[in-house]
């Protein structure tokens, strides 16, 4: 018995110390990478650029650097590209990269330098006429609006973000904006849906806000398009957790992921959370929930007219692309908020991976601890009373 008691101690000891570890590395642990992060607009331009607006952020690390660079020539586009040195410099032909006619006029250098580099284009808006409300994107089509038309507002830049919006050429009714934010180390985004992020990412927010929409039932798709000159971002994968808290109601996190191969490291990743919101301060009853399709090929000379710094970067490019489509059957539609947002994590190397949060631990803590402590002192108590029965029961020698 006593045996066994010492066994039952020593598992609850464990559990609890395992428990106890789990809480304090994820009270304390963190993302102490940190990058020196400086922002330059139009870099090298001495003349007027004709509306066109080039951001560059210069991400330096320890010994590599990472180029962020946002633009509002055609599509709304952000590229990214990861060198080796923390000395490598953008440079721009700016005759060139206003014709946007010629490959080569945007370059970074050393360009023996580069590791990989990866560009996200915001390709098309589509809308749908729900009209049975089945949240079917397969009929029901309007025109889509082609984003590489919409007249751009010049960025707007503040502490680390850059605001980009632009409205439809023929129709004075409301706008789409980009908000780019980049980071110097790992975090969570403030705002819904709170996602996870690393030195190694920029985070997009994209919205609709008071566009009319051509129906009364009408849902919407965001078209985006991945480019780079070997591995492309090609497959989306799927994660789960059971944890929540930061996202209620939602427990997956999907992965646009470039890689040579499936047991490969990853290279570059769009990552986002299936949710989107229908107010600009949303809370939990603005959550709508989110679809992609499956990534496919694209027309690699219609991806490089859209934009002015894929035809500016690329001389060769294997373009992807996929849609994401906002709502399900039964979810209120556009018209009744007329806004929309979403947001969405862009970056290289391997992605950002949630786990338990300290409030999590501690309620399983407490949760499968109780227990173990309840089942220990009762076990306890029921030896302690055994061997009180045994001594009341033991005959007394006679004198």
């Amino acid at each position: 018995m006593a045996a066994a008691v010492k066994t039952l101690i020593s598992g609850v000891f464990v559990i609890l110390f395992c428990l106890l570890f789990g809480f304090c590395q994820s009270l304390f642990r963190g993302d102490t990478f940190k990058r020196q992060v400086t922002m330059e607009l139009n870099p090298g331009s001495t003349g007027p650029h004709l509306g066109v607006n080039l951001l560059h952020i210069r991400a330096v690390g320890r010994n590599d650097t990472l180029h962020f660079l946002f633009c509002n020539q055609g599509a709304p586009t952000l590229l990214l590209v990861h060198t080796n040195v923390s000395s490598s410099i953008v440079t721009v032909n700016w005759t060139l990269f206003l014709a946007r006619n010629t490959s080569g006029s945007l370059k970074i250098e050393p360009e023996s330098s580069v590791l990989y580099s990866t560009a996200v284009v915001f390709s098309r808006l589509w809308e749908y006429n729900d009209l049975n409300d089945t949240a079917d994107p397969t009929s029901g089509f309007f025109p889509p609006y082609e984003l590489q038309d919409f007249i751009w507002s010049p960025l707007n830049l503040s502490d680390m973000t850059a605001l980009l919006c632009g409205a439809n050429a023929t129709s004075i009714s409301g706008s789409i904006c980009f908000q780019l934010s980049v980071f110097e180390m790992g975090g969570r985004g403030l705002s819904w849906p709170h996602l996870l992020h690393t030195a190694n990412s920029s985070q997009v927010k994209v919205w609709l806000d008071g566009m009319l929409p051509r129906a009364n039932n009408s849902r919407f798709l965001l078209e985006l398009q991945a480019v780079s000159e070997s591995y492309p971002l090609s497959r989306v994968e799927v994660h789960q957790s059971i944890d929540d808290e930061y996202t209620p109601s939602v427990f997956k996190v999907f992965q646009w992921v470039s890689a040579p191969n499936s047991i490969s490291d990853i290279l570059g990743f769009v990552q986002w959370k299936p949710v989107a919101y229908r107010h600009s301060n949303p809370s939990l009853e603005d959550a709508m929930p989110c679809r992609h399709s499956d990534p496919h090929p694209q027309n690699s000379e219609a991806m490089a007219a859209s934009s002015g710094v894929i035809r500016a970067f690329y001389s060769q490019l294997k373009p992807f692309g996929l849609n994401v489509s906002f709502g399900l059957a039964g979810d209120p539609f556009y018209i009744n908020t007329k806004f929309l947002s979403w947001t969405v994590l862009v970056g290289i190397g391997s992605p950002p991976t949630d786990s338990f949060s300290p409030v999590v631990i501690t309620i399983m803590a407490i949760g499968l601890g109780t227990p173990l402590v309840l089942v220990l002192l009762g076990g306890m108590w029921v030896c302690m009373r055994k061997r009180t029965m045994e001594s009341t029961m033991t005959y007394e020698p006679i004198n």
